[in-house]
């Protein structure tokens, strides 16, 4: 009887069943009142969702869990808290008016960051699946989840060579003399500048110390590791350098033994990644308030010009900053939702995590400004000539003030290590979008996880050389800009539309409250439904408008490398109208009914055939 039950259960959402609707949910309650409300796997027992079991037409019932809630949590704020929360958030809240900054900082995170992080941990949980198959709540979007999936992969390509540049420093530092302390190193130009000579007065002509390149600092960074100068631009790459390829390898082996037996592997590593940039923060807040000039810095990080306000730049630099910092939109949130317990409480994790985020943000400036405030004491220059973000920041500025103190071996390898953790934990959660993704989609790879996660680590190894040769910062340059802009506002656009309007703010509303018990108020529904699509189209056309061409320092791109860059972009979006049109002609039926099977869940389809799909009705698009 059970059996027969499961399989009637299974071929609803192909045909309509009604004559057994009321025996088959008579029977699946008094099994699970039976039970104790305990979950089972077998198939004596059908989960459904008034048990809060699992959500309907779910055939992954054994799922794998987290180990602990704080697995869980500490994945989330190991991922959202990336190298851009030290080397960007502090430096734009510095040059955009200081505190006023935080005024539509803290309004686009209530009003948009915050409800599309709950949004997105709460499709994964509730749906348990990755990305892409996610899209069973509304077919014709599964391409967004392609799309979302391909950007993380491109954002690996990159991003690895950032954590193996810090490897690289972090070996290096393991002497008694740093070696970007003084000049005379086989890889310093004859112009090298002994930092102690620059000053004020030597620099003039409105030249920034940040962008002074002749220091031992800045040669190191770009002549001993990039080898930068070996490079005339981006048609010259080269070979790719030993020391890196080594570091590189290294990195992707912590990432491949991380990652490749799930949930259960990565939720232990977080517990050193995730909490290790914290302690080491505070230990460098600690020694950075005591520095000379210290005070100074931290008084031009807090200053408060509200007039800055005024400016549209300020704003743009505030809903970027706080879309790109929270990671909504990479597949990452939703992969690491999935494997949570169906009735775990979501919204409180969103909010705890996402303010954890922006927290560590505005906390970090305080360590980066106290050493800048040192620096301009030292150099007898204003702080906004040290101010710099980005490679610049933690790979020159930093570390030469760092070389100055005592004990700086000692503070250069802290330093390292917390960029290495900081970077680490958030290509795991890369990575992971990319795995859970296609392994929910194509049952091959998960029943060959351990394969397809050394195939992947494998595979952005080999792009990966292209960033670590002589010219590698160019390609760098190109995909930072291009792999995961204009692209990933796209895809979490579509997303935001296609659950808010396509799936349902109500339905979405009640899918939640079989989770939890409680639906969301009336402030997350129209945040979900008018404000984060607005905010989402804001920042889309926004960066659109302000985008400009390629450049890396004083290099200009040629033509054709902004071409290549459209084209990386492009690669990633056209998995939406593609996968929509595919969708739409392998359906069977007449046009309206195609339409109708597109964007009905796929565990209502049998309705399509009864001719009652709610999307038709203008109730479902005005529903809140």
């Amino acid at each position: 009887m059970n059996i027969q039950i499961l399989s009637e259960h299974k071929l609803s959402s192909v045909a309509p069943l009604n004559q057994f609707d009321v025996e088959k949910r008579d029977v699946e309650l008094t099994l699970v009142k039976d039970q104790n409300g305990v979950q089972y796997t077998s198939s004596s027992i059908v989960p459904t969702p008034a048990a809060r079991a699992g959500p309907p037409g779910s055939s992954d019932v054994d799922r794998e869990t987290w180990g602990k809630k704080i697995d869980f949590l500490l994945s989330v704020i190991g991922f959202a808290v990336d190298l851009a929360n030290v080397w960007r958030f502090p430096y734009l809240c510095y040059k955009n008016g200081g505190g006023a900054f935080l005024i539509p900082y803290i309004l686009f995170l209530v009003i948009a960051g915050m409800p599309l992080f709950y949004m997105e941990l709460a499709l994964g949980q509730y749906n348990r699946e990755g990305a892409a198959t996610i899209w069973k709540i509304c077919p014709v979007f599964k391409g967004v989840g392609y799309t979302v999936i391909l950007i993380a992969l491109y954002v690996g390509f990159y991003y690895n060579v950032i954590i193996a540049w810090s490897l690289h420093y972090l070996f290096s530092s393991m002497t008694s003399e740093l070696p970007w302390l003084k000049c005379g190193n086989s890889w310093n130009s004859p112009n090298c500048t002994d930092p102690k000579a620059i000053n004020g007065s030597v620099l003039g002509n409105g030249t920034s110390y940040s962008k002074y390149k002749i220091t031992p600092a800045a040669e190191y960074y770009e002549r001993g590791v990039l080898h930068l100068h070996e490079s005339r631009g981006i048609h010259d790459l080269g070979l790719p350098r030993w020391e890196l390829s080594l570091c590189l390898v290294v990195v992707v082996f912590i990432l491949y033994f991380s990652l490749w037996k799930g949930v259960k592997s990565s939720g232990k590593v977080v517990y050193i990644t995730a909490t290790m940039p914290y302690v080491v923060l505070f230990v460098l807040l600690i020694r950075g308030i005591t520095l000379p000039g210290s005070m100074d810095g931290i008084r031009a990080y807090l200053h408060i010009d509200f007039n800055r306000l005024n400016n549209l730049e300020v704003w743009i630099d505030a809903a970027t900053q706080i879309f790109y910092s929270l990671g909504a939109g990479f597949g990452v949130l939703i992969a690491f939702a999935s494997y949570n317990k169906f009735d775990n409480n979501c919204y409180r994790d969103a909010l705890l995590t996402s303010t954890v985020n922006c927290v560590t943000s505005f906390f970090s400036g305080f360590a980066i400004f106290s050493v800048l405030g040192y620096m301009a004491y030292k150099h007898k220059v204003k702080i906004e000539d040290v101010a710099t973000e980005g490679a610049g920041l933690v790979f020159i500025i930093y570390p030469e003030a760092i070389s100055t103190l005592p004990g700086s071996t000692f503070w250069a390898i802290v330093f390292f290590i917390m960029l290495l953790t900081l970077g680490i934990d958030s290509s795991m959660g890369g990575m992971e979008a990319v795995l859970t993704g296609l392994t929910d989609d194509f049952k091959i790879l998960k029943r060959n996880r351990k394969v397809f996660t050394f195939a992947t680590a494998f595979g952005t190894f080999l792009v990966a050389l292209f960033c670590i040769t002589n010219g590698g910062i160019y390609v760098l340059t190109l995909l930072d800009k291009y792999a995961a802009g204009t692209s990933i506002l796209f895809g979490v656009l579509i997303e935001a539309i296609g659950v808010s309007w396509f799936y349902g703010v109500d339905r979405f509303s009640e899918d939640i409250e079989r989770m939890m018990g409680f639906k969301p108020g009336l402030y997350w529904r129209l945040c979900w439904k008018f404000v984060s699509p607005a905010f989402l189209l804001f920042v889309v056309i926004a960066s659109t408008l302000t985008a400009s061409g390629l450049k890396y320092d004083e290099y200009i791109f040629p033509n054709w490398s902004n071409l290549l860059g459209w084209g990386v972009a492009m690669s990633s979006m056209l998995f939406v109208p593609c996968y929509a049109v595919y969708k739409f002609f392998s359906l069977p039926g007449t046009f309206k009914e195609r339409i109708a099977y597109c964007i009905t869940p796929e565990h209502e389809h049998h309705l399509v055939a009864e001719g009652n799909v709610r999307q038709f009705h203008l109730k479902h698009w005005l529903a809140i």
